[in-house]
């Protein structure tokens, strides 16, 4: 019977390692993080949903706060469950989707920084 269990765990403990190897790290798109660089200079707000949907829950908030754009929203649905919505001139968003897509929000493109520029000074005689 010890034989037997020993067997069973041996065999266990080697498809575990297996499944462990075959684990890859998941890649992070740099122009996702990038997008979440910018959304952090961007205000936010914390709310809970209550009894209604995240997203209606964010629509009427913007609407009795009078939040101007460009605004991230975090919307709590329940204790371990968190929804980010991006307010833009063009209406809610998804954050996720924002910051894979942050170069199509113009109100973003201000908060954005030449990577690498830097001023240069021209003369003139």
């Amino acid at each position: 019977m010890t034989t037997d269990f020993v067997a069973i765990t041996t065999i266990y403990s080697l498809k575990e390692e297996e499944n462990r190897l075959a684990r890859r790290r998941k890649r992070k798109s740099r122009r996702r993080q990038e997008g979440r660089r910018i959304l952090e200079h961007v205000p936010q707000y914390s709310i809970e949903s209550g009894e209604e949907k995240p997203v209606t829950a964010a629509r009427k908030f913007i609407q009795a706060e009078g939040i101007l754009p460009p605004a991230l929203l975090l919307v709590k649905r329940n204790e371990h469950t968190t929804d980010r919505y991006f307010w833009a001139e063009k209406g809610l968003f998804g954050a996720q989707y924002v910051e894979e897509n942050h170069f199509l929000f113009p109100s973003l493109r201000t908060l954005e920084s030449p990577a690498g520029s830097e001023p240069v000074a021209v003369g003139s005689r």
